[in-house]
């Protein structure tokens, strides 16, 4: 199964495409708008692989939260890749993907995610024993009490540590770990074994923000 899969939710773009058992990734860091070079990840990763886009089974993508312009021009891409080749998609939440990811790294079963929203918020939500739950918006003293057995990973514990840890009574914080697209590749395969199969459904954005019109891409 060759699976390509995109995120630019944050301030990193990241491209893999699984082929063969075997992952090709391109990651952008470090650069103002780095979703805007997402189509040229693209490209390299196909270069790289040896196939084209008619070859892919299936797109994975990051659906947000995150930021604006990053969590619409993914949704953007993959809504015209999938649309131009009728590709079947798979959509993971951003705080899913890093909670995954992180809970790989770390080989730890409690994750608490915390980005950075703007305005003096965080998008939140705690991944325990592989699954996301309380995702939500909110201000770092009004996120989830937890205990020390969890490891706090996300931007929002750089921009608001001393607020989150006590808010969340979590000790143990890792900044290393970001979202990126070979984390999408794991969560697409462990969904497809467990029975889920992509969609031809026009993909859809998640933004937490109420005052953010949640309007598919025309």
């Amino acid at each position: 199964m060759n699976i390509l899969a995109i995120d630019t939710c944050t301030e990193i773009a990241s491209v893999t495409l699984f082929k063969s058992g075997d992952k090709v990734s391109r990651v952008l860091s470090g650069i103002e708008k780095t979703s805007g070079h997402i189509l040229k990840l693209c490209d390299e990763v196909f270069h790289e692989s040896q196939i084209q886009l008619k070859e892919v089974d299936l797109i994975s993508y990051s659906r947000g939260p995150g930021a604006f312009t990053g969590v619409r021009m993914c949704i953007g891409v993959v809504q015209g890749l999938s649309l131009s080749m009728e590709i079947p998609t798979m959509g993971f939440s951003t705080l899913e993907l890093l909670g995954f990811r992180a809970s790989q790294i770390l080989k730890s079963k409690k994750i608490a995610i915390a980005l950075d929203a703007r305005m003096g918020e965080v998008y939140w939500a705690t991944y325990v024993n592989g699954l996301i739950d309380n995702m939500k918006i909110c201000k770092p003293e009004e996120v989830d009490h937890l205990n020390s057995s969890f490891v706090g990973v996300g931007t929002g514990w750089k921009v608001h540590s001393e607020k989150l840890r006590l808010a969340s009574n979590i000790k143990k914080i890792d900044l290393s770990i970001c979202p990126e697209s070979s984390g999408l590749i794991d969560l697409s395969l462990e969904a497809i074994n467990s029975g889920l199969d992509g969609t031809l459904e026009l993909p859809q954005p998640i933004y937490l923000r109420n005052n953010v019109a949640e309007k598919s891409l025309k």
